[in-house]
């Protein structure tokens, strides 16, 4: 379905040098130098107040850093075009599942904008892109159900059909599981999971969950006070010591009786 032959062949899609971001007079990132691989699920963690949320607002272009450079594909970013950046890069923000008087399908082929000349109506490619965008997200039976009357979860799955309709080669999530229930998160993730599995889209996300963390990304990166602390594969950067200073309280650490990936148990009351 979606061509892959124009995706760049580099071992890196992000490279971050010496970026800070200051808002006002408050110094959110500072100086931070960090490289994200491409065809990988990374996930970036740490703290409230870290600057997660931050970053992933720099890499997609809509902040633009106080201070050093960022490298889409080994090319200043600053220099892509909007309409360039949104056929490289899909950006859900936190609670971004839309609510309008728009329909499933009408909202899905918002995402085929950016390769659409002005004032142009979908082509027959267009089309097909849409209907396997809902189809893989098991929205076609709904295409014509207006979003006002569906559920968080349900939003949020037309969010990443109008995000997968767009054709990123990179997917930037801020929280994408957040205030849904546990079945709808699994479901998300497994979704999320596939795609990038069967497209090789790099997905680079932040969520506040430790153990969901472990079982689907490969790559990680830890933030803490604005400040880039480590980054590396999962088994390196998920160990006992960092997590328990990184977030000011105690663990316990398990493996995941099906994966073996690390769980995190935390402490209460000094008991675990």
């Amino acid at each position: 379905m979606f061509n892959l032959a124009n995706v760049p062949r580099t071992e890196n899609v992000f490279e971050l040098d010496k970026v800070s971001f200051k808002y006002n007079s408050t110094l959110i990132l500072r100086n931070i130098s960090l490289k994200i691989p491409q065809g990988r699920i990374t996930g970036i963690l740490g703290p409230n107040g870290s600057g997660k949320t931050t970053l992933l607002k720099i890499l997609s272009g809509i902040n633009k850093p106080s201070q050093g450079s960022v490298f889409l594909y080994n090319r200043l970013l600053e220099t892509y075009s909007r309409k360039d950046l949104a056929k490289q890069i899909a950006f859900l923000e936190q609670n971004n599942s839309v609510s309008s008087p728009f329909t499933v399908r009408e909202v899905v082929e918002m995402g085929r904008y950016p390769w659409l000349k002005p004032l142009s109506s979908l082509k027959a490619r267009d089309k097909e892109i849409v209907n396997y965008a809902l189809q893989c997200f098991d929205l076609t039976a709904k295409q014509d159900q207006t979003i006002g009357t569906m559920s968080g979860g349900e939003k949020q799955l037309v969010s990443l059909a109008r995000a997968m309709a767009q054709e990123p080669q990179i997917l930037i999530l801020d929280e994408p599981t957040t205030y849904l229930d546990i079945g709808h998160q699994s479901m998300v993730m497994e979704y999320l999971y596939k795609w990038h599995k069967e497209w090789k889209t790099t997905i680079i996300m932040v969520i506040h969950d430790l153990n969901m963390l472990s079982q689907y990304c490969d790559h990680l990166i830890v933030l803490d006070n604005g400040v880039f602390v480590k980054d590396g594969v999962r088994e390196e950067v998920l160990c006992k010591e960092l997590i328990t200073k990184t977030y000011k309280a105690n663990f316990s650490v398990i493996k995941h009786p099906d994966s073996g990936v690390p769980q995190f148990l935390p402490y209460f009351n000094g008991r675990s």
